[in-house]
């Protein structure tokens, strides 16, 4: 027994107008794939490459924005690098200028002049110290300072101060600091770098005459951490963050060269401000007459002197506070040098401690050259990693121009192949037999 189905006319034509439509709105969609270059133009299309290529594109955003902040971070430390470059130009030059002041050619109104010429070029060290950059913002202010980080000369002790909060900003792995650590580079700490500033007069003629020589070594410091004061002990004089190292003055109570011929005998007493250490007894030293002596009894320290004292000759020993006090004190000395050996233990003692200064801030210049170097780092880092989240987002969201332009071709031939099938079944009616 056969099955028979009756299929009406109009019916056919719905069929083929709905099949047409069909295959309209999908070489539609296949244009619309094309011109954009996607694979996926709504998140319909595929809600999971929707989605990952939004991840992606978030990446790559956070990426630019770490890039740019990374390049202003980098300017600032590029300019700091270079102010620390022209502070060591400045202090190179005030090294020579101090070495000339020693020439022992000169007299006391020349060594003036040089000494006028060191104020200016302290006064550009101090002023390159408190460079700001392009946004305001002091490039040695560390962890924290005031717009100033750097202020003096005060008359109290210290003489100089940083106004901020020490230490340097860790670098992670999109960024590095804005600053770097001006306290490390300018200011000194007298247990680790042993700067200090001696001075030998006489409490009744003054400065040590010409007809005389008095002189002093570089100072050792064996084991300062027995003679730093505590916030406790310092407590009237600076506040408990800005101690001040205990000054020493040595003044010499009795000195004989007759009694034992071609042997001197010096007696001393310390006073040490403020005191932090128990008094110590006055200390009698025999040596060679015309040789050096070692001066004892300040803790963790030693000073060689030189020459034969007088009855009322006094050493004083003050800690400099930071290159700022190194220059100062090498310009008071050599501008206030009475003679040629006054001249000499100054230019001595500021070549010392300059070197001392020096190093510190080459120290920190070279910190600035590692902040750059990873700065650099950093950016090829980001740059590879937005090749890759680019990659991600093109994978999940990009349409494959050859495959399109197939499909878009085989979609096409179909949507034409359509349009003349239903012609042709457009004329397949029982009227036009019969007409």
């Amino acid at each position: 027994m056969s099955n028979y189905s009756r299929i009406g006319t109009a019916n056919t034509y719905d069929s083929a107008v709905r099949n047409i439509a069909n295959r309209q709105t999908a070489l539609a969609n296949l244009q619309e794939n094309l011109t954009s270059g996607k694979r996926v133009v709504r998140a319909s299309d595929d809600p999971t490459a929707a989605a990952n290529a939004e991840r992606a594109m978030t990446r790559i955003s956070r990426i630019a924005t770490d890039q740019r902040v990374l390049e202003s971070q980098r300017n600032a430390i590029a300019q700091a690098e270079s102010t620390l470059g022209d502070v060591t130009d400045v202090l190179q030059r005030f090294r020579e200028l101090v070495v000339n002041a020693g020439d022992g050619v000169h007299s006391s109104a020349e060594r003036r002049s040089i000494a006028l010429e060191l104020q200016g070029l302290r006064d550009q060290v101090f002023s390159l110290a408190n460079t700001k950059d392009t946004n305001g913002l002091p490039l040695f202010g560390a962890l924290a300072s005031a717009l100033a980080p750097f202020v003096g000369p005060q008359a109290g002790a210290p003489d100089y101060n940083f106004q901020g909060l020490p230490g340097q900003s860790a670098s992670n792995d999109v960024a590095i600091p804005f600053t770097l650590d001006g306290d490390a580079a300018f200011m000194h700490d007298p247990t680790r770098d042993r700067v200090f500033n001696v001075n030998v007069s006489n409490s009744v003629d003054g400065l040590i005459s010409a007809d005389r020589t008095l002189t002093t070594s570089a100072i050792s410091v064996t084991n300062s951490a027995t003679v730093k004061a505590t916030a406790d002990a310092a407590a009237a004089v600076a506040p408990p963050n800005n101690v001040p190292y205990p000054s020493y003055a040595i003044a010499f109570t009795a000195v004989d060269s007759t009694t034992v011929p071609g042997t001197t005998t010096a007696t001393y007493s310390i006073t040490e401000t403020p005191a932090v250490n128990p008094p110590s007894a006055p200390v009698t030293v025999s040596y060679p007459t015309g040789t050096t002596f070692d001066i004892t009894g300040i803790p963790g320290m030693s000073l060689t002197v030189k020459g034969t004292p007088k009855v009322n000759d006094t050493v004083t020993i003050d800690s400099s506070a930071s290159v700022f006090s190194v220059l100062d004190d090498a310009i008071k000395n050599i501008r206030e040098a009475p003679n040629n050996n006054g001249a000499a233990q100054a230019v001595s003692q500021a070549l010392n401690n300059i070197d001392i200064g020096m190093e510190r801030i080459s120290a920190a210049r070279g910190q600035a050259g590692d902040l750059l170097n990873r700065a650099d780092r950093i950016t090829a880092n980001q740059e590879n990693r937005g090749i890759q989240l680019e990659a991600d987002r093109s994978r999940a969201e990009d349409l494959d121009m050859i495959k399109g332009i197939s499909d878009f071709n085989n979609q096409q031939t179909g949507y034409q192949a359509a349009l003349q099938t239903y012609a042709k079944v457009q004329q397949l009616s029982l009227f036009n037999f019969i007409s």
